[in-house]
């Protein structure tokens, strides 16, 4: 990452096949919730298990998943990076105050150079979960010209208080019709014992009042695992099939 100046360590899910096809496949960029790292969708999101049987079932097209550190200041998990076998904090710094966001284009510019995908808009796909999902809501907004999906999963951001477009995304909301034409998917997804549900129903109708399109997925869960791995399993369905 050129822009925090460190090497950094991402998980990259391919399709069956991938190694032989000589195919280009669209990217689905996954973010983690506060205390996760590019381990967290992988192995507590199954996310391999949830697209391999997807894609197998012809649910879901095939895609690439990239599934970043959203910490910064961290080169990778604990116990990846070259400070060895150090304690797990979820204090870190550089958390939720935009490096994360302005780094960004460095991992979409690794994954372009590295991986046999599709640079275009319509082959692109953004969502996260929690502070992931703040994370994929403004980075989706700033970034319409290279986006056309954007997830947001039970995000505090939305959730813990009046959120704030002017501040994250300035000017944005000003021409919705913008999003609208630009977007092929907004969806906005949170459990309804989640503490944050309420703050969700609001932002809801906010963007409503705006006039962006969006759609709104509850059910049954808290802020967890299964309620998110069930969005991934939704939401990877609808992507790039237009």
């Amino acid at each position: 990452s050129p822009t925090l100046g460190k090497t950094r360590r991402i998980t990259v899910y391919t399709p069956a096949g991938y190694e032989t096809s000589g195919k280009k496949y669209p990217v689905f960029y996954l973010l983690h919730g506060m205390g996760g790292d590019e381990e967290a969708w992988i192995a507590l999101g199954r996310t391999a298990q949830i697209l391999d049987n997807l894609i197998a079932q012809g649910k879901a097209k095939p895609m690439i998943v990239v599934m970043t550190n959203g910490n910064a200041d961290q080169e990778a998990a604990p116990g990846e990076s070259s400070l060895g076998l150090v304690k797990p904090n979820m204090q870190l710094p550089k958390t939720m105050e935009g490096s994360m966001e302005s780094s960004f284009p460095d991992v979409i510019k690794f994954i372009e150079s590295n991986y046999r995908v599709e640079k275009k808009k319509s082959s692109r796909a953004i969502a996260g979960l929690s502070m992931g999902g703040g994370q994929a809501y403004v980075l989706g907004l700033r970034n319409l010209d290279k986006f056309s999906y954007i997830g947001q999963f039970s995000a505090g951001i939305m959730g813990d208080g009046k959120f704030s477009h002017d501040k994250y995304v300035p000017g944005v909301m000003d021409h919705p019709e913008n999003i609208n034409q630009q977007l092929q998917l907004l969806w906005i997804s949170c459990g309804t014992k989640d503490p944050r549900y309420e703050g969700h129903v609001s932002f809801v109708q906010d963007l409503k009042k705006y006039g962006v399109n969006c759609e709104f997925h509850d059910a049954a869960y808290g802020h967890e695992w299964e309620f998110w791995r069930e969005q991934l399993y939704e939401f990877s369905q609808r992507l790039f099939k237009k």
